[in-house]
């Protein structure tokens, strides 16, 4: 039971923990970016932001997409990880507070729980680095 609970794997593969967060995080953001990029469109998912009254929505509709596409880019090569993740973690406040927040918590009524996981995420990568 000893070995179980204190493996070897906590003293041999504690190190790659970062990593795997990083690349995993960005991969999912990546993800998100190529999405508005290929299949809504920049422009439609700025009309979405006017919806909502954000203004200069046509302009953070590009921001948006690829602050997550560039910025995911940049945690899975672990470049510019501080600010990637920095701004990746405004883009998650937005979202949780415009949108996802009055939905409750789970992802399939549209609610916050992804916003709330890489919002952590990224606020952890932003204060550990790569």
């Amino acid at each position: 039971m000893r070995k179980i609970i204190n493996c070897s794997c906590l003293k041999k593969c504690s190190s790659f923990a970062p990593s795997v967060l990083r690349i995993v995080v960005g991969l999912t953001f990546l993800m998100h970016g190529w999405q508005k990029i290929t299949q809504i469109g920049t422009a439609q998912f700025g009309g979405y932001l006017a919806s909502l009254g954000v203004p200069l929505s046509g302009f953070f509709g590009y921001v948006v997409t690829y602050v997550e596409f560039l910025g995911g880019t940049a945690l899975i090569l672990g470049l510019f990880t501080h600010l990637s993740a920095k701004l990746l973690s405004i883009n998650m406040l937005v979202a949780l507070f415009l949108v996802h927040i009055k939905k409750g918590f789970f992802v399939s009524t549209g609610g916050f729980e992804l916003v709330l996981l890489l919002l952590a995420a990224s606020v952890s990568i932003m204060m550990s680095g790569p």
